[in-house]
């Protein structure tokens, strides 16, 4: 496990990187971070996370794990950031981009090539990788005198029901409350900023994109304003859609429906099209 900050001016050792390394690696040196989902309150480091993580490893792919700053179940139930700012914007997105640094930097150790370094997020943490796409070029370690030769910008993303929109009607209210803060969500600006389908950019790399319609957590036309913004912009991306499987699934063999736990293969399937 790596405390991603260690030895850096932000004094954090919450947030951490656990690699998952398989014994052989069948593309080429992928290598995949993940993004567990929990409202941008809390992670599901298990159904989203490590589950995801030895799936991925089964199918010969490095994988680590991000347990990235989140609201927190006390700040949630007392809504203490009235008077704390504790974990908000810009908090998540310096630890992805940390975790991409990290991996990119660390490549030869951990057998992965730096140029197929891919993220995948779930709920929240989809709203989270594809933040990462979408403001690569805004260096969010800069401030802390964090000095990167690598890119910022993942190689491809796959979104699993992410929240998307931060200011349309179907916003997912209390990710939109975690991520912006008791008083920032109120403010257009920042919901504009933190809206993803506003913001793709024009070198967006591949997406991988699923949702159920039955989904009674995150609305399923998040995913919808994501894909009309990919398509309208021309992104190399693939949007799949079920008709049942409800939300959370991650990478349970259990939860969701049999339908939706098909993404897994489409997932490889369209690893393997890309040609990376």
């Amino acid at each position: 496990m790596i405390r991603v900050w260690e030895g850096t001016m932000v004094k954090n050792r919450s947030v951490t990187l656990t690699p998952f390394i398989p014994t052989t690696n069948k593309f080429e040196g992928m290598g995949v971070i993940i993004c567990p989902g929990g409202s941008y309150c809390w992670l599901d480091s298990h159904t989203e996370g490590v589950l995801v993580a030895k799936w991925l490893n089964s199918q010969g792919i490095a994988a680590f794990l991000l347990k990235y700053r989140t609201q927190g179940y006390i700040p949630f139930l007392t809504h203490s950031r009235l008077l704390f700012k504790g974990n908000q914007h810009p908090n998540m997105i310096e630890d992805i981009q940390r975790a991409i640094q990290l991996v990119r930097e660390n490549a030869l150790r951990y057998g992965v090539n730096p140029k197929r370094v891919g993220v995948m997020g779930f709920s929240a943490g989809g709203h989270l990788a594809m933040s990462s796409l979408c403001y690569h070029a805004t260096n969010y370690l800069a401030p802390h005198k964090i000095n990167t030769q690598v890119s910022l910008m993942p190689d491809f993303a796959a979104l699993l029901y992410p929240v998307v929109s931060m200011s349309h009607s179907v916003t997912h209210k209390r990710s939109r409350r975690a991520l912006l803060g008791e008083y920032g969500k109120h403010k257009a600006d920042m919901r504009e900023l933190l809206s993803l389908e506003k913001h793709v950019p024009d070198d967006c790399p591949p997406v991988f994109l699923v949702n159920c319609k039955d989904d009674p957590v995150v609305k399923y036309q998040n995913s919808e304003l994501l894909d009309a913004a990919l398509t309208l912009k021309h992104v190399t991306h693939k949007y799949i859609q079920y008709e049942k499987g409800r939300h959370g699934f991650g990478a349970s063999d259990r939860k969701g429906t049999p339908e939706c736990r098909q993404w897994r293969n489409e997932f490889i399937q369209w690893i393997q099209t890309l040609g990376l």
